[in-house]
């Protein structure tokens, strides 16, 4: 997850340079963690408000490295990857 320092809702909120940086830190984010674990693919998301499925009241964007296989059928991308942690608002 890429979270940038200044607090805003959304990514879309940030300054242009900060915008454009955050975007940068995921690539390099994306970059070790292809170096380090070799995954397939990533899916690389942002929830934008809370009717977009926004949780955390602070902009951050996942990355989120694949591997083929590692659900039956990945259409759809980020959503319910990992069924049952999805539902986590409910179960603290």
């Amino acid at each position: 997850m890429v979270v940038p320092k200044r607090h805003v809702a959304s990514v879309f909120d940030l300054p242009v340079n900060e915008f454009a940086e955050i975007w940068q830190m995921v690539g390099k984010v994306r970059t070790a963690l292809q170096s380090r674990f070799r995954p397939d693919a990533f899916n690389i998301g942002i929830n934008d408000g809370i009717p977009a499925g926004q949780t955390v009241a602070h902009a951050h964007i996942h990355v989120i490295p694949r591997r083929k296989g590692d659900v039956p059928d990945p259409r759809g991308g980020i959503r319910w990857i990992i069924a049952e942690k999805a539902d986590y608002w409910t179960r603290r």
